[in-house]
């Protein structure tokens, strides 16, 4: 009887120390919750399955996926973390940082200086040049610079540098009120609503593989083109202010990664997008 009380007294010192370790071990897993739209192709979008690898979106049903999601696995796995994605809208993505809600906005924002006063930001993770869309059947469809869009119908989506500060370079513009989100702006052009969008050459692409009535206008390098600065067109990720370590470890992350893989992983994320297989 004695050798079975030391037994069993020992087989439960056993235990709880290997709960013990299991309760510290879980305890130190660290999560990196990010935030996007899941409502921004090719950066993000939302789907119900986790095909090509989607992520599953915190608090639903459905899987995130995309350019945004690609980069935010890799640099989750990078600096040791489990990744949480989060759905928020556009506009409450800079609350939700700041607020500490979320530990960063992985969702193709620009590095601007206005978002630098409230928001840090990462290097940058993509540069996106910026671009015109329109109809094929539209009398500005065959544009070769900014000056022969005057006049134009013109929208984009709210609160970026798009709708804020190229719309109003198109002389006598006839600027239309900012749409929620891309797919709200596609949907505008393509029912004839406006003559035009402005928007960054990743997500025109998304929408010409899923639109074909609907054909994209690059002016980058010619001397009619919008006037943008550098942080327009860079796209960082945005952390908390003053968060410097991780500021440091994602800097350091993708520190790792080339144009030429941005621009690989892109290619991937338009490929993929379900509105684009479905053509």
């Amino acid at each position: 009887m004695n050798k079975m009380k030391k037994f069993l007294a020992v087989l439960m010192s056993v235990l709880l120390v290997v709960a013990l370790f299991g309760c510290k071990k879980a305890k130190e897993e660290k999560v990196l919750r990010v935030g996007m739209e899941c409502a921004y192709a090719p950066y993000n979008w939302t789907q119900p399955t986790d095909a090509n690898g989607a992520v599953p979106i915190k608090d639903s049903k459905d899987y995130a996926h995309g350019y945004d999601v690609m980069m935010a696995k890799y640099l989750a796995d990078k600096i040791g973390y489990k990744l949480e994605i989060h759905k928020i809208d556009w506009g409450s993505l800079p609350i939700a940082v700041q607020s500490g809600a979320i530990d960063c906005a992985i969702a193709g924002q620009s590095i601007t200086a206005e978002r630098l006063e409230n928001l840090d930001f990462t290097t940058p993770y993509y540069y996106a040049s910026i671009v015109v869309l329109t109809r094929k059947d539209s009398p500005y469809a065959n544009a070769k610079g900014l000056s022969d869009l005057a006049g134009a119908r013109a929208t984009s989506q709210i609160n970026t540098v798009w709708y804020d500060v190229c719309l109003p370079q198109i002389e006598n513009v006839d600027k239309k009120p900012a749409m929620d989100d891309t797919t709200a702006m596609f949907v505008s052009l393509d029912s004839g609503n406006c003559d035009i969008l402005v928007t960054d050459k990743p997500t025109a692409l998304g929408a010409v593989a899923v639109y074909p009535n609907l054909v994209m206008l690059d002016f980058t390098g010619t001397d009619d083109d919008f006037e943008v600065s550098e942080e327009e067109i860079n796209i960082g990720i945005s952390v908390k202010k003053g968060n410097t370590e991780l500021l440091k470890l994602l800097n350091d992350a993708l520190a790792t990664l080339t144009t030429e893989d941005f621009e690989r992983m892109m290619k991937e994320a338009i490929s993929i997008q379900p509105i684009a297989e479905a053509e």
